[in-house]
């Protein structure tokens, strides 16, 4: 097994982010980015392990918990572990988001959903239960890295500006379902998958890009903000239009965004199946619905 192909992309113009959505995409503004070239789909479970099998690394789910950092918890729950989706039985709060996620013992890369659970009938859906940290490691032993939120959102748009999905203006077009988002009644009753999907189930975009909408929240490298940082508005971004980069942290404090959104995202719930759509995770946050690809 080998990186995944790299598409390459010329880099140019266009308009980031959307002012007609969440408050966090505004605002709408022209970014220039320059040519770079991206994965063609996420990292997959199988190209994760050859990573940890070359390396020996251990991620962050999997490392022991220092209890000393936590004076307030539970020691009980004081153990490597994740969060995991969980449907619920019927209707809930949806503002309250701890009613489908549960810390989970044991749950990391290898168990996604717990120590009962396994990948290896997964072997191409995208790796998840990755810290910001693991991803940063796969993509040096890769001789990559991360992209930026632009690179991104330019990567998931395909070459068209001012569209609200990644191909066109309806979510689902003449019916036909396009990504692997929520269907039905979030969280507990669905007929999509419901899950992580193979990379690839779903038809690509205009530059042959999987999954850019769907499937698994990916990571970039950019630090949080709840607005964009616009170039001329008086705002400080780097000469080349990105925001300063730090090193991979375990830090909970330290906030990047992610992007794409995931198999759970739903209209009543998460309406971020869009390139503009922009989300925070901390940077030791692992969970079953949060992959990476990485760019050059």
């Amino acid at each position: 097994m080998s990186p995944t192909e790299l598409v390459e992309l010329p880099g140019g113009t266009f308009r980031m982010g959307s002012d007609a959505h969440y408050p966090e995409e505004r605002p709408a503004h022209e970014r220039t980015v320059a040519p770079f070239a991206i994965e063609r789909h996420p990292v997959t479970n199988v190209q994760f392990a050859e990573f940890v099998e070359a390396t020996g690394y251990v991620t962050v789910a999997e490392e022991e918990i220092d209890p000393a950092q936590f004076p307030d918890a539970d020691p009980e729950i004081l153990v490597p572990g994740a969060l995991v989706f969980t449907m619920t039985s019927g209707p809930v709060d949806l503002r309250d988001w701890r009613q489908w996620w549960r810390w989970v013992p044991g749950a990391d890369w290898r168990h996604p959903e717990g120590p009962e659970s396994t990948v290896d009938d997964r072997a191409d859906h995208p790796v998840v239960q990755v810290a910001y940290r693991d991803a940063a490691a796969y993509a040096a032993w890769a001789g990559r890295r991360l992209p930026t939120e632009t690179e991104w959102e330019f990567a998931s748009r395909g070459g068209a500006d001012g569209l609200d999905y990644a191909w066109g203006g309806e979510l689902h077009p003449d019916g036909k379902v396009l990504a692997n988002t929520w269907l039905g009644s979030f969280p507990y009753e669905t007929t999509g998958v419901g899950g992580t999907s193979p990379v690839g189930a779903y038809p690509p975009n205009t530059y042959g890009l999987a999954d850019m909408i769907g499937n698994v929240w990916e990571r970039t490298s950019d630090i949080y903000e709840p607005r964009h940082l616009v170039p001329g508005l008086g705002e400080h971004v780097s000469a080349d239009g990105r925001p300063d980069l730090l090193a991979p942290t375990v830090d909970p404090t330290v906030m990047r965004v992610t992007k794409g959104g995931s198999f759970i995202c739903a209209p009543e719930y998460c309406q971020r199946y869009r390139p503009a759509a922009r989300s925070a995770q901390s940077d030791d946050s692992a969970t079953s619905h949060l992959g990476f690809r990485c760019a050059v």
